[in-house]
């Protein structure tokens, strides 16, 4: 194991309902018990992720950071801090400014904890712009960015916007499923599994636009693409439907038919969120 991670980022009201996740960012005692058991339990770094408060309006992670910072836990090898709150999840854009204020914000008087900073990275040009700010590491954490389009560390590597084809990524599904089955068997219970982690991660792929057919490059992370999109190619159209249908069409090339009675509805979609009252 290279490091740990003790995630007070995940925003999913089923974690948070148990004081877990984001929740934890509330509960000092029990945060600070956890690093310390964590601390004492590993001997490998740990790592502590975060977002910028519970809400928009009220952002406590720079006051976070300073208490964990007091704490001095040894092991604790930096904090990453996602720029959104708990309540905003996903929408707007992340406060890179706020997490900038979180770096240079630190006691002075001691020693210093890396910080990485996450949200909305989805080029090398985001990237570039979002690590350059002062006090944040000169890294990033990749979450969505990375679920939507696999070869994103590549182009930051190379600082390069890549026109990949729909032949190349359904080389890295086939590359999945191969995976998918020599973990979990090639029995129908495999194929089950490997198909449903396709279909969760196809959930995922589909809002990637070619570069080639962007009006503006790069595609910013808050932009889907329009409805009933035409690719370059009839696997490019698949690739970038919205509909489950299609998603199971692409499973279907990799992993045969699907069994009687097959339903698929994806995780971030279905009950992980409380329904609106």
């Amino acid at each position: 194991i290279d490091f740990v991670d003790l995630n007070l980022g995940c925003p999913i009201d089923l974690i948070c309902d148990k004081g877990a996740g984001s929740a934890l960012m509330l509960r000092d005692k029990k945060l600070k018990a956890s690093l310390m058991g964590i601390s004492d339990a590993l001997s490998c770094p740990f790592t502590v992720k975060m977002r910028t408060g519970w809400n928009e309006k009220d952002p406590i992670a720079h006051k976070l950071v300073n208490k964990i910072q007091s704490w001095q836990v040894d092991g604790l090898a930096a904090v990453m801090v996602h720029g959104r709150s708990r309540l905003q999840r996903y929408s707007r854009l992340a406060n890179w400014d706020y997490i900038s204020t979180v770096a240079t914000g630190q006691n002075q008087d001691l020693p210093q904890i890396p910080l990485i900073g996450n949200g909305d990275i989805f080029s090398y040009t985001d990237y570039e712009e979002k690590v350059a700010r002062e006090g944040i590491q000169a890294t990033a954490m990749l979450a969505r960015g990375a679920l939507i389009k696999p070869w994103l560390p590549t182009e930051i590597k190379e600082k390069r916007h890549w026109d990949i084809s729909a032949s190349e990524r359904m080389d890295i599904l086939k590359d999945f499923v191969r995976f998918g089955l020599e973990h979990w068997g090639s029995d129908q219970q495999g194929v089950n599994t490997t198909r449903r982690f396709l279909l969760e991660w196809l959930s995922f792929l589909y809002r990637y636009v070619p570069v080639a057919m962007l009006e503006v490059v790069p595609q910013q992370m808050n932009l889907r693409p329009p409805q009933g999109l035409c690719g370059r190619s009839d696997l490019e159209t698949l690739m970038l439907s919205s509909q489950c249908k299609d998603w199971i069409k692409l499973s279907e090339m990799l992993l045969g038919p699907i069994p009687d009675g097959f339903q698929f509805e994806p995780k971030h979609k279905a009950s992980g969120f409380a329904k609106p009252q």
